[in-house]
């Protein structure tokens, strides 16, 4: 009796609170890292990124003349050659040859610099410039001919062995090609495979050895998937090496298991009873399925198709097996041409020893985690709009 009264706790209870203290001060002590990494992950993306968004120009003279037809580097004064983008004056002769009206004017014009002259107005001072071109620029930046502006190339321009003029463009008309075609192939294989499965198939060993194989392919590394993709679609089916027709092909066996476990997932989280009121009323199995429990599982069909193509999105390794990682100047026109994906064109930029290639993977890096952060997002908004409950 005088155990029940006693108002004190036993050690064996101090020692559980103790116990449940230190594992919830575990879980802060994790939590409070993991955010820490996170928040130094993107304070450390965006600084590098931000500076890719604004180029240099240069305020200078240029002489059309018909000597810049067979030699562009006439078109500017000689002590800026190596200031100037080279990249701008190679299409000097093609402007030429499409005005020839242009022929013996002179304008002043602001024009792209030298990736090293960007990284020197930057700040970077181990870029490379020599330092009587440094005086130059410091020269001209006196004289207000130097400026920075957006960089709308990043956006318009496709991959270039010059820096200054490296864009995104290619990669990411390759990425929405490929991705069309994972989703084209992935969701309605996937959902109807897993509505097979879930409401049709028998309790049978063949269905169960299905089930675990899907499981198992769910947690396969990637790049197996790109060593299939090119067994089968580009050694054994002929399809173009490097197009978003192989990508998008391999990317939707990747992709497969991961739909048709959510989709599985979904239709599981209707009740039984609304397939037994279905049943009572007469519905057949399809017709119970197609309109009464598949538009209850669409939220989660939805959310998990989303994630899965987000993941996909994502990849690489499968991409540089089937050849995904070429050097792309140039938008796919389309899915048989050769393309490139944004995360194999930040793979590619991010091996150049430029730091004009660093900034422009951070920048990449960048425009990839907005696109997979709003699917994600919008993943998540489909599921809380259209879930039900019961």
């Amino acid at each position: 009796m005088s155990n029940f009264m006693n108002t004190g706790k036993n050690p064996r209870q101090k020692q559980r609170e103790r116990a449940d203290t230190r594992f919830r001060l575990y879980g802060l002590t994790a939590l409070g890292l993991a955010m820490a990494f996170l928040v130094f992950f993107f304070i450390d993306i965006i600084g590098q990124a931000i500076p890719a968004f604004h180029v240099t120009e240069v305020k200078v003279t240029v002489h059309y003349s018909d000597a810049v037809k067979s030699n562009y580097n006439k078109a500017i004064d000689h002590k800026l050659r190596r200031i100037v983008s080279r990249g701008w004056l190679r299409a000097l002769p093609a402007q030429l040859k499409a005005h020839p009206d242009m022929i013996g004017t002179s304008a002043e014009l602001w024009v792209p610099t030298d990736s090293r002259v960007d990284q020197y107005i930057k700040g970077h001072d181990g870029n490379g410039l020599k330092p009587k071109y440094q005086h130059i620029v410091d020269a001209m930046q006196k004289d207000g001919r130097v400026r920075q502006v957006f960089n709308t190339g990043f956006f318009t321009s496709g991959d270039s062995k010059l820096p200054e003029q490296a864009g995104i463009l290619a990669a990411a008309v390759g990425s929405v090609f490929t991705l069309l075609l994972t989703m084209l192939v992935a969701v309605p294989i996937g959902v109807m495979t897993a509505i097979y499965l879930e409401e049709f198939a028998e309790d049978s060993k063949l269905t169960r050895l299905i089930e675990v194989n899907i499981n198992n392919l769910a947690a396969i590394p990637s790049i197996l998937y790109g060593l299939l993709g090119l067994a089968i679609f580009i050694n054994f089916m002929g399809v173009p090496r490097s197009s978003a027709l192989a990508g998008g092909l391999t990317l939707a066996l990747m992709t497969l298991p991961i739909i048709i476990i959510a989709t599985r997932a979904a239709l599981r989280a209707v009740p039984e009873s609304i397939r037994e009121a279905a049943y009572g009323l007469g519905a057949s199995s399809l017709q119970t399925v197609w309109h009464h429990v598949l538009p209850l599982a669409m939220p989660g069909i939805l959310t998990g198709s989303i994630i899965g193509l987000a993941q996909a999105m994502g990849e690489t390794a499968p991409l540089i097996i089937i050849g995904m990682m070429a050097y792309i100047p140039e938008p796919p026109t389309s899915i048989l041409d050769a393309a490139t994906v944004l995360p194999a064109q930040v793979y590619t930029w991010s091996t150049e020893s430029l730091h004009g290639y660093t900034e422009r993977t951070a920048a990449g890096i960048l425009v990839l985690l907005t696109v997979l952060l709003s699917l994600n997002a919008i993943a998540v908004t489909l599921r809380n709009r259209m879930q039900q409950h019961w």
